[in-house]
């Protein structure tokens, strides 16, 4: 289960690095925006691969918590584009 978890781990950070890098390179906000909710739920699945292998509960609360936030950041910066683009 350990090994199994560890490459889950390695593959999640991999991704991250990669949504990372399309975040710094655009070309758009959206693009941007996009790429860092990626890598928000990238960090989630990387806590719940975590809570998986310590076995334990505790991460759960921590797991909705950025869910949320990804969800939001992303709702709030959608509207401001969508602001933006009807002046």
């Amino acid at each position: 289960m350990d090994a199994v978890v560890t490459v889950a781990q390695l593959a999640l950070g991999a991704a991250a690095l990669f949504a990372l890098a399309r975040a710094a390179r655009g070309p758009t906000l959206a693009d941007r925006i996009i790429a860092l909710d990626l890598v928000l739920l990238l960090l989630a699945g990387g806590v719940a691969a975590h809570g998986a292998r310590t076995d334990t509960e505790l991460f759960v609360p921590l797991l909705i918590v950025v869910a949320l936030v990804a969800f939001t950041g992303t709702l709030i910066v959608a509207r401001f584009i969508e602001w933006r683009d009807s002046k």
